[in-house]
């Protein structure tokens, strides 16, 4: 297995199909597709990025938190659909968060449209 400094890519908690895996476990999974899929949905519509936005975008991203803490802490044992699901929903909101506080900043970030 090759040693990826981004993820842990542990073989329990990672996707596979046939007899390979993902690249990255199933929570990186759901994050790198939740801000692809965002990254795509605002360059489609328009987004008002507003304070109410900022906070709902922070707020989606709490249940990845929660349950990467839980679990690490010991607390119980996260599944890989709803360390997925929870990816996912992350990356919608880290994206938000990432361009609302490009144009609050005025920072001219070209990954960041």
């Amino acid at each position: 297995m090759i040693n990826i400094p981004i993820c842990h890519r542990l073989p329990s908690r990672t996707f596979r199909i046939g007899k390979w895996y993902f690249p990255v476990c199933s929570r990186c999974t759901g994050i790198y597709l939740g801000i692809f899929s965002c990254y795509l949905l605002i360059n489609i519509i328009n987004v008002n990025y507003t304070f109410y936005l900022m906070f709902i975008a922070a707020l989606v991203s709490a249940p990845t938190f929660v349950d990467a803490t839980s679990q690490l802490l010991g607390f119980r044992e996260s599944n890989n659909r709803l360390r997925f699901s929870t990816g996912l929903i992350a990356g919608f909101g880290l994206i938000i968060l990432a361009k609302g506080i490009k144009l609050f900043l005025g920072i001219h970030w070209s990954l960041i449209n």
